[in-house]
C-alpha cells in the first residue's frame, strides 16, 4: 500500500524497522502499520457517516477512543473549512440566515432561547457558515425585563419568514445545504452548546467534497507536520 512506501507527514522514502514500524528517511517520524491501518478506517468511516459507536461494535475497536477520534476530525474539518474559505472568499456570493432546534423542543416556545442561528453562505457552489453567538445569554434578561413573550412572537415571524424563503428558492444551493444538514444532525441524540459549531462545520466539509476527496484531503492534514 502507498503508505509504507511514503512518509504521511513528509512524503519522503520510509522503510521498515525491525519491530513492524515504518520510519521516515527524511523526518525520522516512526508508525506501527497497524496503526496507519486504524486511522485510515476510522477516516473512512467518518467521512462516510457511520457513528462511532456502530464503528466500535464492528471493528471491536474501544468506542472512547474511537470517539476521540471523531472528535479530532470534527476540529479538523472545522480547520480545513477555514483555509477553504481564504480560497473562496473574495468570490460573489450569495448568503441567507438559519436557525435550527433540536425536534424534540420545536412545539416547546420558551426552546428559542436554545436554538442556533447561523449564516450560509455560497461561494459558487462553496458553502460557508457562520454560527450566530447563542441566545442563551439573553435569555435570563428577557425574562427579567418581561419581554420575553414579545421576543418569541417576532421569533415565530422570522421562522415562518424562513419557511418562505426555503419554499421560493427551492433549487437554491444553500437551501440544499440546510436539507442535508437537517437530515445529517439526526442521528446524534442532542449536541452540547459549545459543541455545535464543529458538527455544522463538519456538515459544511462533507458537502462540499465527495467522499474521495473528503478522505483524501483528511489524511493529508491529519499527517500534515
Amino acid at each position: 500500500m502507498l503508505w509504507t512506501y511514503e512518509c504521511l507527514y513528509c512524503h519522503n522514502f520510509v522503510y521498515t524497522l525491525s519491530d513492524g514500524r515504518v520510519k521516515c528517511s527524511k523526518c525520522s517520524k516512526k508508525l506501527s502499520l497497524e496503526k496507519i491501518n486504524k486511522i485510515m478506517l476510522i477516516i473512512n468511516s467518518y467521512v462516510h457517516n457511520e457513528s462511532a459507536l456502530s464503528l466500535s461494535k464492528r471493528t471491536k475497536l474501544s468506542y472512547t477512543s474511537v470517539q476521540r477520534y471523531y472528535d479530532t476530525l470534527r476540529i479538523l474539518s472545522a480547520h480545513i473549512c477555514e483555509k477553504e474559505y481564504e480560497q473562496v472568499r473574495m468570490m460573489k456570493c450569495e448568503y441567507e440566515e438559519y436557525y435550527y432546534l433540536d425536534n424534540s423542543k420545536k412545539l416547546k416556545s420558551k426552546a428559542i432561547f436554545d436554538a442556533h442561528n447561523f449564516l450560509t453562505f455560497d461561494y459558487s457552489k462553496h458553502i460557508y457558515t457562520i454560527l450566530m453567538p447563542s441566545l442563551q445569554q439573553y435569555k435570563r434578561q428577557f425574562l427579567e425585563d418581561n419581554v420575553e413573550d414579545g421576543y418569541i412572537d417576532e421569533f415565530n415571524k422570522f421562522k415562518r419568514n424562513s419557511k418562505i424563503i426555503k419554499v421560493e428558492k427551492h433549487f437554491n444551493n444553500i437551501v440544499s445545504f440546510w436539507d442535508y444538514f437537517e437530515k445529517a444532525i439526526l442521528k446524534y441524540k442532542g449536541i452540547k452548546n459549545d459543541s455545535f459549531i464543529y458538527f455544522l462545520k463538519e456538515c459544511e466539509f462533507k458537502y462540499n467534497h465527495t467522499k474521495n476527496e473528503a478522505v483524501e484531503i483528511l489524511i493529508k492534514n491529519y499527517f500534515k507536520n
